[in-house]
């Protein structure tokens, strides 16, 4: 007969709790997944096309491999787009197996953000609690800008699954003993894959990445520096590769490398898409040549916390930097291999790094870019919560996190004050449960409750404080769900966001729309004072082209395309977009993705012209300076002078296959 105090069955019975716990924590991390799933997917088609610059490119990949490869943004591989393809792989790959369309462009998407989700919960959970991994994952799962750009066809949602995988396996490697290279080298060629998904912007998290391991791996010092060297070595391979085939190919075996001015990968990568966006120096950018701070708002700190950036992601970043000093300050004088402190090296290095740079950059800065910062900010606040938590019976921890709450709570009902005819209930419901949790926080210690009863009163506390923090995200999220969002500057949220001041706003518009575009998207006249229609189809930025596109001018468009490499050529890729989805056709983007690439020349295009290559010119675009080199601006008077003028539906066309030409 055996009794409670029988080892074996004492032994049992932590193996039956054991066993249950771990169940609770898969079932609620297969939950947490789930429900990210449902939100990221729900009613995803009301994007459609979403940003129609990239959707042309995944339907040029979905159709021709070499447009695939280069990343080109017509199926006949005449200029690429103006990142690295490795977004468009994902997507053109999923276009290619089930057909190119909204959903098949976007789903991809979607399941990206649940699995960066994924890859935060598992982070957070190697060294912290289940219950801090879910609130780790619920924080991403429910960032605005992260809700809308993984729901969106941009190349961030990708750039974000690669640096959280990174993250978990630099994680791995500081674990690790034996293997802890391999671990590395992993990180090193999952951001070498970021770099090609959005180029320079990847390697932000480089010095946060090293320096953890650095810090805190288990091998020797010596060791530790050659598994960094090996590490970079994989990232430079993973990243090199299709540079180095780009690169040496010749220029007539690939086509012209969008947004660079000597058709050269390498200038785009260390100009526009590199250099040029830290000193503003961005030959070939849509805002200017040399600095272009009206994108971003004056350059600083308060940059990440005023205008539409702070609604985007600024809802618990002051949270997200206390908690890494409270990671660090709980690691007091803990061995070097300390974990909380090598966590706050981690996510902490990653944040101020990449929030630092994005306060201080003078090129184009675009709201949506914040994204970048939602991972660290929600493993910091899931981290430094477990450990407050676990020490709330204490003076110094429990004060800290109950003056936590209540900056969050302030801080968000002044968010939710941007938008004061937007749910105004909402943000005193969030100061008040922001109080309440506090008050509950710092008052439950002194009141001697038993344990039952104390148990009960802390979940009442933990409820009132997620509720009071992510109230206010998670609204912003829900309108952005419910919102249809096209165009190159989308913006998460309820409309109206922009406020705290209208600082970096340009003439009462929203923060991040271009120096000549006024809030509503009509184009002024740069040094004219007038304005215009975006022009064509495409417009400047896109975002809803396809509608303008008539039945009648599809059906030309595809009338003997097959004779034709191009059906159709337009000036800059946001006019010929609309035009390529709509009648699935490779068009022609002169000029590239604001018709100022000097791609193609005037003679060349004659010479593509006399050759039968092209069947129609599309009149009515222009680029956002009309073509700063000119090159535009030539080929279209050429046309106009040679060919004869037809309108079809809403637009001015000229068939190339008539006229003299000369």
């Amino acid at each position: 007969m055996t009794t409670l105090s029988d080892p074996v069955e004492a032994t049992r019975s932590r193996a039956i709790t054991t066993q249950f716990a771990l169940s609770r924590d898969k079932i609620l991390y297969g939950g947490l997944l789930v429900l990210t799933a449902i939100a990221y997917l729900w009613g995803l088609s009301k994007n459609g096309y979403a940003n129609e610059y990239y959707a042309a490119a995944v339907q040029a990949g979905s159709t021709s491999w070499k447009a695939w490869f280069f990343g080109s943004f017509d199926a006949s591989s005449f200029i690429t787009v103006d990142k690295t393809p490795a977004s468009l792989w994902v997507m053109g790959l999923s276009g290619r197996l089930f057909g190119f369309s909204s959903w098949s462009m976007l789903v991809p998407e979607a399941l990206m953000g649940v699995a960066s989700v994924g890859f935060v919960y598992v982070s957070v959970r190697r060294w912290f609690s289940a219950n801090a991994a879910l609130l780790a994952g619920a924080v991403l799962a429910l960032t605005p800008v992260a809700v809308l750009m993984f729901r969106f066809n941009n190349p961030d949602a990708l750039l974000i699954l690669l640096l959280c995988a990174g993250a978990w396996a630099v994680t791995r490697a500081i674990d690790a003993g034996k293997h802890a290279a391999r671990w590395m080298m992993l990180a090193g060629a999952l951001v070498g894959f970021g770099f090609l998904t959005k180029m320079m912007q990847a390697f932000l998290i480089l010095p946060a990445f090293g320096i953890a391991y650095l810090v805190a791996g288990k091998p020797a010092l010596g060791k530790r520096l050659v598994h960094l060297v090996l590490a970079t070595g994989s990232l430079v391979v993973s990243a090199g590769w299709w540079v180095a085939i780009v690169e040496l190919l010749p220029a007539s075996a690939r086509p012209y490398i969008g947004g660079s001015s000597t058709n050269s990968i390498l200038e785009l990568t260390l100009g526009y898409n590199g250099l040029g966006r830290l000193n503003g120096n961005e030959t070939g950018s849509v805002g200017g040549g040399t600095g272009n701070p009206g994108w971003g708002g004056a350059t600083g700190v308060q940059r990440l916390f005023g205008g539409e950036f702070a609604s985007q992601i600024a809802w618990l970043l002051p949270a997200a930097l206390i908690a890494t000093v409270v990671l660090v300050v709980a690691a007091g004088k803990a061995p070097r291999t300390d974990r909380k402190r090598a966590f706050a090296l981690l996510w902490g290095g990653w944040l101020v790094v990449t929030g630092l740079v994005f306060s201080y950059m003078q090129g184009i800065i675009h709201s949506y870019y914040m994204i970048a910062l939602a991972p660290a900010i929600a493993a910091l606040i899931g981290a430094a919560m477990a450990v407050l938590w676990r020490r709330r019976t204490e003076w110094l921890p429990r004060t800290t996190l109950a003056g936590g709450i209540l900056l969050t709570a302030g801080w968000g009902f002044a968010l939710l004050n941007q938008t004061p005819t937007w749910q105004p209930w909402l943000r005193w419901m969030v100061l008040v449960t922001g109080v309440l949790a506090a008050g509950s926080l710092m008052l439950l210690p002194e009141l001697k409750l038993r344990r039952t009863a104390a148990r009960r009163a802390g979940v009442f506390a933990a409820v009132l404080l997620v509720v009071s923090a992510l109230a206010g995200p998670t609204a912003y999220s829900l309108s952005t769900i419910g919102t249809a969002h096209a165009g190159a500057l989308p913006s998460a949220g309820p409309a109206g966001v922009g406020g705290m001041g209208g600082r970096g706003g340009f003439g009462g518009g929203r923060m991040g729309t271009p120096p000549t575009q006024d809030g509503n998207g009509t184009t002024q006249q740069p040094g004219t004072g007038t304005t215009r229609s975006p022009g064509g189809v495409g417009g400047f930025l896109g975002g809803g082209g396809t509608s303008g596109v008539s039945s009648e001018l599809v059906a030309l468009l595809r009338e003997g395309a097959d004779g034709y490499t191009w059906a159709a050529a337009a000036v800059t890729a946001n006019g010929a977009a609309p035009l390529q989805i709509a009648s699935g056709e490779p068009i022609m983007a002169i000029g590239g993705f604001n018709g100022t690439d000097a791609a193609p020349t005037l003679a060349e295009f004659k010479e593509l012209v006399a050759q039968g290559k092209i069947h129609y010119f599309v009149g009515g675009g222009g680029g956002m300076m009309g073509g700063r080199n000119g090159t535009s601006n030539e080929i279209a008077t050429w046309v106009a002078d040679n060919f004869q003028s037809q309108t079809v539906g809403n637009t001015t066309i000229y068939d190339l296959s008539t006229g003299t030409g000369a």
